[in-house]
This record gives structure tokens, C-alpha cells and sequence, in this order.
């Protein structure tokens, strides 16, 4: 059997698992109309370690570089982070911390800058509004310290600071902390790749090839 219907059959093993003894989903179908219980995880149940644990687990399952500090070794760690990526320009939102800037580098503080300003860049820099440990996601809202959505994706080379606390378990998790989504959301998981053209993995398709992620264990 193919790798792809070999990768088919598990999925549809995987929804007829999980649709199974709902009504909806039998042979005669429910009762029309008749509501049905979606059965769907709503609340994650991980201690706040594991919850992190798992993050980074995705992550790099994502061929994302993962490191970890407390809150208190989060400039430091920043500043040796981007030393040891041999990069020497970076972009940065304008709302995000002065402390996490090192000095020895060049930084490029977006406000409106060119498009070849940004993407001439080594890399770029930004916080998060949200991450999903059960799909490694991180979920960009655009806000102060996130940066337009151009920042994140025009430079080849992208450093995103996670807070544990901000690490959700599940999907519905992060729709209970924001009700009513920007109109604008970047999902983020791993480095841009693609393997839809002949199943070759091609990677920096549709954003930057390289992925780094400070998680912050503030909980």
C-alpha cells in the first residue's frame, strides 16, 4: 500500500473511532433533527509542566529549535540565542519589550517599514498571543509586541517568545480566552514547509524556513 492510502486508511480509521455510537454517524442516521452530543474535548486536563512539556514536544516534532528559561533568564537567553544564530539584522514590532533587544545587534523597528527593509532582514522577532500544546500551534493576533503579519513572514529566520501561560491544552481552550478573534489570526506550526508538489518536502514556501521558540516557564 502507498504511503498516502496507508495515511487515508488511518484517518478514516481515526473518524470512524471517534464517530462511533453517535447517532448522526450510523447507518440510519439520527432522529432528523434530534440534537447530538459532539463528544469533543472542550477542556484540557494537563498540569501546567506537562501542558509546556507537550508544546515543546510538537515543536520540535515541527523541526522548530526549542529552548527554555524562567522569566527572570529571558533577556539573557534572547541575547545568546541570536549570537548563536550568526544573524546580525533583525526586525521587531514596535510594541515589543526594550529589554529583550540586545545591543550588539542591528535592529529595524517596524512601524511601516518598505517591504525590502523587512525582507532583507536576517530574521524577525516577536511575542504571541496564544499557543495550542495539543497541535504545537501558536497563534499570532497581530497586537504591539506581535507585529504586523507581513514581519512574520517576509524574513527567513523567526524567534517567537511563548509564555507557559499562555500555553492553552486544546483548540477550544483558545476560543474560551478570545470569544471574538481579530479579523486577521497567523497559525503558526514549525517552520514554513510544503510536500504537496510530488510529496518533496520544500521548505520557506509561504513564510520563514527557520523556526526558533523561547518557552517561558512562568507557572
Amino acid at each position: 500500500m502507498s504511503t498516502a492510502a496507508d495515511s487515508r486508511k488511518q484517518i478514516l480509521e481515526r473518524i470512524r473511532a471517534a464517530t462511533a455510537g453517535d447517532p448522526a454517524h450510523s447507518p440510519k442516521g439520527g432522529e432528523k433533527g434530534a440534537p447530538t452530543a459532539s463528544g469533543y474535548i472542550r477542556r484540557g486536563v494537563m498540569s501546567a509542566p506537562a501542558r509546556l512539556e507537550l508544546m515543546a514536544e510538537r515543536l520540535r516534532e515541527y523541526d522548530a529549535v526549542v529552548v527554555e528559561c524562567p522569566p527572570e533568564a529571558l533577556a539573557g537567553t534572547i541575547h545568546e540565542h541570536l549570537k548563536a544564530s550568526g544573524r546580525r539584522t533583525f526586525v521587531v514590532p514596535a510594541g515589543l519589550p526594550a529589554e529583550w533587544l540586545a545591543s550588539e545587534v542591528v535592529w529595524r523597528i517596524d512601524g511601516d517599514l518598505p517591504v525590502d527593509d523587512i525582507e532583507t532582514a536576517d530574521g524577525v522577532i516577536t511575542a504571541c498571543f496564544c499557543a495550542v500544546a495539543e497541535s504545537g500551534a501558536i497563534v499570532l493576533h497581530h497586537g504591539p509586541a506581535e507585529g504586523r503579519r507581513v514581519i512574520s513572514l517576509l524574513p527567513d529566520w523567526h524567534l517567537c517568545v511563548v509564555y507557559g501561560s499562555q500555553v492553552v491544552e486544546t483548540l477550544p481552550e483558545y476560543f474560551d480566552r478570545c470569544e471574538n478573534p481579530p479579523r486577521l489570526v497567523t497559525w503558526i506550526a514549525g517552520p514554513s514547509a510544503t510536500a504537496d508538489i510530488e510529496m518533496t518536502r520544500i521548505k520557506g514556501v509561504h513564510g520563514p524556513r527557520f523556526l526558533n521558540v523561547i518557552l517561558v516557564r512562568d507557572q
